[in-house]
């Protein structure tokens, strides 16, 4: 059973008459995007995915298929982030700089439409350093989810109850958070990144994070699979460095969705 009531997230889109999602594909937005087309219709809700080095091909793909399914009316817009030096530098503001491209991308599409820009934020992500959320706010994005009450777990749970396949998709954040801040952000380290985790999820580990130092690969993945990896060492070891690192590390602590932030801690 969720906390949330679906009834407020529906009022919430019928208020907005007409609405542009951020879809990225994974469990938060698709939910936005699917309740959106069923509140507002096809007219009233366009689903646009931002695309970039830092979009897995993956992730692309995997937001044309559920469009196809859901019946959405979705495209795609090119965002610019990489070409800003802040965006590059890779300090504790990058997020900032990827949201204001998607914003700047997606601002006149939604003007166009005479809609409101919403984006798949919920209230687990208003605790974690998510300088992104300023630039949404900043450009008059809106979150839907936090505004009817919705946690993760919520979302997971209604979509669920919906049908939606995306309710367990394990969370995938954009390539560049897999870079320790200070190391600046490159396409050739987002491209070893995607093969890396590309290849360890064709070895059957769906929740996998490749954290890029150098040479060196720290992998992260949940705690009960940690022995999974070690049993399978050589293969892992093999995608990993197929990728083009040279040292394959596993980290102990498991998969924690955001930790590099720890690094800004005082």
């Amino acid at each position: 059973m969720t906390a949330a009531d679906l009834d407020a997230l529906r009022d919430r889109l019928a208020g907005l008459g007409r609405v542009v999602v951020a879809f990225s594909g994974g469990a938060d937005s698709a939910f936005l995007a699917w309740v959106a087309h069923d509140v507002l219709g096809a007219g009233g809700a366009l689903a646009v995915t931002a695309v970039s080095p830092s979009l897995p091909a993956a992730e692309r793909g995997e937001c044309a298929a559920l469009a196809a399914e859901w019946g959405l009316r979705w495209r795609e817009v090119e965002t610019d982030e990489m070409e800003v030096a802040a965006y590059r530098t890779n300090d504790g503001d990058r997020c900032y700089w990827c949201k204001d491209a998607l914003l700047r991308a997606v601002g006149p599409l939604a003007a166009a439409e005479g809609a409101t820009v919403a984006l798949g934020v919920n209230l687990d992500d208003l605790g974690d350093h998510r300088p992104g959320q300023r630039a949404a706010a900043e450009a008059g994005a809106v979150f839907p989810l936090v505004d009817a009450g919705f946690a993760k777990a919520d979302v997971r749970g209604w979509s669920q109850r919906l049908g939606l396949r995306t309710w367990d998709k394990p969370a995938a954040a954009c390539l560049a958070s897999r870079l320790p801040y200070g190391t600046p952000v490159t396409l050739g380290r987002l491209s070893a990144v995607e093969r890396a985790e590309a290849g360890l999820r064709g070895l059957g580990f769906p929740a996998v994070r490749v954290r890029h130092y150098g040479d060196t690969a720290r992998l992260e993945v949940p705690l009960d699979r940690l022995v999974d990896v070690l049993a399978r060492r050589a293969e892992v070891v093999a995608c990993v460095t197929a990728a083009g690192f040279a040292y394959v590390t596993l980290d102990l602590e498991g998969l924690r969705s955001g930790n590099l932030n720890a690094a800004l801690s005082p």
